[in-house]
């Protein structure tokens, strides 16, 4: 699509890589950024980092498979790397999660407003009961900048709601490592999504962590569809132009689904707007 400025993301394929210098060489193209992610065991889901795991095995093998992130961002020059969140590990919090998440889902508007603030209570009891995950993963991080102090680490919040870096536990994080190479990576779709579940939206993320922000995923969303590209959803994407530092990666992430028309148009609609 004529793009010269790459992230390398989660893929069930991973990409093959052989002839990427000559690829650079020739083209200018360049990588700003590799997600980090891996299968968790006995799972088909892409488990996130579980670098915040409470179980010590779990723990290790993400910092292994980060580690091997990391040294592929090197191998491609990629100065940072994107870490996401984990849930907190326990079965009846899942379990009520998904519940919540049905609910919502299925909630005439007079419904949604209870379930919401079912919502917001549950997120509470997620923050309190990982206080010691995020103690594990700020201890991850700390390890990690130790052993590749060149390449730093952006921190995106969670998806679901029993995930670790919530609103409140990212200003843990960043408080816990500051100085350290270690800074906030914005997703306006897990944003948009977490805030129909009456949770902090766009402007309260900005407000607080756009002085760290190492770069951003622009994609939009609908009440009924995420992954969408930006211009073909309700997120006002407007909002953000004046938050945004104009020097970190903006990353257009979207659905394969979507093809070379509706992505070209989502770049122009961005340019249009102030990107």
């Amino acid at each position: 699509m004529g793009f010269r400025r790459l992230e390398l993301g989660l893929n069930d394929n991973p990409s093959d890589l052989s002839g990427w210098d000559d690829c650079r060489r020739e083209t200018g193209m360049s990588v700003d950024s590799v997600v980090v992610g891996s299968l968790k065991p006995k799972s088909e889901a892409y488990s996130g980092s579980l670098l915040g795991s409470a179980d010590p095995n779990e723990r290790e093998m993400a910092l292994n498979s980060t580690r091997r992130h990391i040294r592929v961002a090197q191998l491609l020059g990629a100065p940072t790397v994107v870490v996401r969140g984990c849930h907190v590990g326990n079965a009846k919090l899942d379990a009520e999660c998904r519940l919540l998440s049905v609910e919502l889902e299925e909630a005439t508007a007079d419904e949604a407003i209870l379930v919401r603030e079912k919502i917001q209570e549950f997120v509470h009891k997620v923050q309190k009961r990982g206080q010691k995950q995020i103690e594990h993963f700020c201890r991850s991080l700390h390890l990690l900048r130790k052993e590749y102090p060149e390449t730093r680490i952006a921190i995106e919040p969670g998806l679901q709601f029993n995930d670790l870096l919530n609103f409140e536990a990212m200003q843990w994080v960043l408080d816990d490592l500051a100085g350290k190479g270690v800074g906030y990576w914005h997703d306006t779709g897990r944003v948009f999504q977490r805030e129909r579940a009456g949770l902090p939206g766009q402007g309260a993320w900005l407000d607080a962590y756009s002085k760290h922000m190492l770069g951003v995923h622009l994609q939009d969303a609908t009440d009924d569809e995420h992954d969408l590209p930006p211009g073909a959803g309700r997120i006002d994407f407007r909002m953000l132009v004046e938050y945004v530092p104009k020097t970190i990666p903006k990353v257009i992430e979207t659905h394969s689904k979507h093809g070379r028309e509706e992505v070209l148009s989502a770049v122009q609609f961005l340019m249009g707007i102030g990107f």
